[in-house]
């Protein structure tokens, strides 16, 4: 079973209830959570004109293939109620697939590495936490090295209560 690593975030109502529920809802959609990182809070990106969102990386291993994933990951946010009515604009929860094992994919639909992962400070963040050391073979360092070398001054903090 491949190890997948997903972004989860929220910035609209309840924000921890919302990554709680949709990393319990993990599990029906046959995604096995082994770690997942603390929860931070992040200053939106690209749309600054909204909340804050609370942010988290999970890592799993999953029994379905990555677009099988992408369409249950899309449910367990339908499901949930969210609507992406503006592009990066607020979220009820969003579920994005960062890595799915060393693949790399590029579809219409699924791109993997995601595209924006190494842009990202709310992602980089967590996903060290979890997993400094992993690489990508796309990538020309560990997530902690490219961590180190990252110069985005959006704030990325960590909430203060645990899993």
């Amino acid at each position: 079973m491949p190890t997948v690593f997903l972004s989860l975030g929220s910035n609209i109502g309840d924000r921890e209830k919302n990554l709680r529920t949709a990393i319990a809802a993990l599990a029906d959609a046959r995604v096995r959570v082994t770690r997942i990182s603390a929860f931070y809070e992040t200053e939106p990106v690209d749309l600054h004109e909204q909340p804050w969102f609370l942010n988290c990386v999970v890592q799993a291993t999953v029994e379905r293939p990555p677009l099988e994933l992408l369409r249950a990951l899309r449910e367990i946010e339908s499901r949930m109620g969210s609507e992406k009515l503006v592009p990066k604009g607020p979220r009820l929860i969003d579920l994005d697939i960062l890595l799915y094992g060393d693949e790399t994919i590029d579809t219409p639909e699924l791109q993997v590495p995601h595209p924006r992962m190494l842009e990202r400070k709310f992602v980089l963040v967590p996903l060290a936490e979890i997993a400094p050391n992993l690489r990508h073979p796309s990538w020309e360092g560990t997530v902690n090295q490219l961590l180190q070398g990252w110069a985005d001054s959006s704030a990325v903090r960590q909430l203060e209560t645990q899993m």
